[in-house]
Parts: structure tokens; C-alpha cells; sequence
């Protein structure tokens, strides 16, 4: 019986001990994602149309707007959310308030109800647009989903809702923005999307745009590669993000 005991325990020293390293191991790598590129770096200094601070979030504030829609960013999967700095910036030059969060183990699915802390946060913004990039747009379409009263607009980069987010009935303007050379979200993936989201839906295809190109974080593993440069793609995620936001603003 001494024998058995000893085994045992040997055993369940030994599963916690792999449980351990898995998780260690696990938070190492969310923890460590590419760093962004000098061009995100750049575009978190403040200059005359916006002022940047970072708390807990990244804010870009136009220095002076009268505009009272306000624009927030669920980053990508393991993706360093200063990446999406430049597309903040130059959308907050434009009047709009944009706030990038930062989610726990840079990972959306652990944080999907951090917008209810930033609309708290911003009393003087009367309407809201959630976007994100991959995996962040996924919980951003879940967080639409089960707000439905704090957010009139979604954009969706490289993204689709989860099967169980079905916004196709939901009071809510929304654009899904997708490059053709994408390596980790499928054209058939955004088509079959459609039908989750609203009959108003505004799809935008980047002809030679691709995943990585919708961030300044590099490449990225099991990407294409894009036909087109980031500015030229940039500038077409930027035209279509800054259509609803409009949109938004005059409603």
C-alpha cells in the first residue's frame, strides 16, 4: 500500500509539475508578441491635431473636435496593441476620440468587456464604434452583441463574428474590411460571415491587401504576401473605417 501511495503521488507531482510548464510556457509566448514597427512608435507623439496618453488604454485626442462619436480598437491576437497606433492617430486627426486597449495576455478573448470601462470613462462621447483587428474583431463583434445599446457601428478587420454572434437582426452599422491575400481569414470565411451581420453590412475587399498589413507589427507567420504596400492598404482600411464613422455622426 506504501508502494501505491508513493506512485501516486509521484504521479500528481508530476502532471502538476507539466501543468505548470504549459502555463508558463503559455504566458511567455502571449507575452511576447512582435514589436511593433518604428512607424507605431511614431505615431505615439503627440503633435498639434492630437494629444496621446497612455493609462491603461492608448487614447488619441484630437486638440480640438467638436465630434461626439469616439472609436475603440480590440487589437489582434499576440499583437502588441501600439501596432494600430499609426490608424489611431491619423483617425483621431480627423475629430474622433480613439482609444486602442490593451488586453490581458494580449489576447481579446480575455478581455472582452473592456469597452464598457472606456465608454464609462468618456461621459462626453454620446456614440460609440468598437473595432478589431482578427481575433480582437471577433470579440468586438461579441461585445456588439451583447451591448447592443453602447455601440451604433462595427468594424471588423480581418475579422468575422463567432458562430454564436449572430448580429444579422441588430440596429447597428457595420463594415467588414478584408485583404484578398489573406493567409488567416479565407475570402469563403468573410462570405459565410454575411449572414451573421446585418443586411446593411458594407463589405470592402483590399485587392493584394493581407492580414498583417491591417497593423505595423511586420510580418506574420502563415500570412501571404501582400501585392500592395501597407500605406496603400492602409489608406483603404482607413477611407472605409472613417465612411461609418461619419456615418455614425450624422445619425
Amino acid at each position: 500500500m506504501g508502494i501505491t501511495l508513493k506512485l501516486r503521488f509521484k504521479i500528481i507531482i508530476g502532471v502538476l509539475l507539466a501543468v505548470i510548464i504549459i502555463l508558463v510556457g503559455f504566458v511567455v509566448w502571449a507575452e511576447t508578441p512582435p514589436a511593433p514597427m518604428l512607424e507605431a512608435y511614431d505615431a505615439l507623439e503627440t503633435d498639434s491635431e492630437v494629444i496621446v496618453s497612455i493609462t491603461d488604454w492608448l487614447v488619441f485626442q484630437p486638440s480640438i473636435s467638436n465630434k461626439s462619436v469616439g472609436f475603440i480598437i480590440y487589437p489582434g491576437g499576440r499583437v502588441d496593441y501600439r501596432s494600430y497606433a499609426p490608424m489611431a492617430h491619423r483617425i483621431a486627426a480627423k475629430g474622433y476620440l480613439v482609444v486602442i486597449v490593451r488586453m490581458p495576455l494580449n489576447l481579446a478573448v480575455f478581455g472582452v468587456n473592456i469597452a464598457s470601462d472606456v465608454i464609462k470613462s468618456y461621459s462626453q462621447i454620446s456614440s460609440w464604434v468598437i473595432s478589431g483587428h482578427s481575433l480582437g474583431g471577433t470579440m468586438a463583434a461579441q461585445f456588439a452583441h451583447e451591448n447592443p445599446y453602447k455601440v451604433k457601428g462595427l468594424v471588423l478587420w480581418a475579422a468575422y463574428p463567432a458562430s454564436g454572434t449572430d448580429l444579422s437582426k441588430d440596429n447597428l452599422l457595420v463594415t467588414t474590411i478584408h485583404g484578398t491575400n489573406d493567409g488567416l481569414v479565407s475570402d469563403s470565411q468573410i462570405e459565410n460571415s454575411l449572414k451573421l451581420l446585418p443586411s446593411s453590412t458594407t463589405r470592402i475587399e483590399i485587392a493584394g491587401g493581407n492580414h498583417a498589413q491591417f497593423g505595423f507589427y511586420g510580418d506574420q507567420g502563415g500570412d501571404n504576401a501582400a501585392t500592395i504596400t501597407r500605406e496603400q492598404q492602409q489608406n483603404q482600411i482607413f477611407n472605409a473605417t472613417l465612411q461609418l464613422l461619419e456615418a455614425v455622426a450624422i445619425e
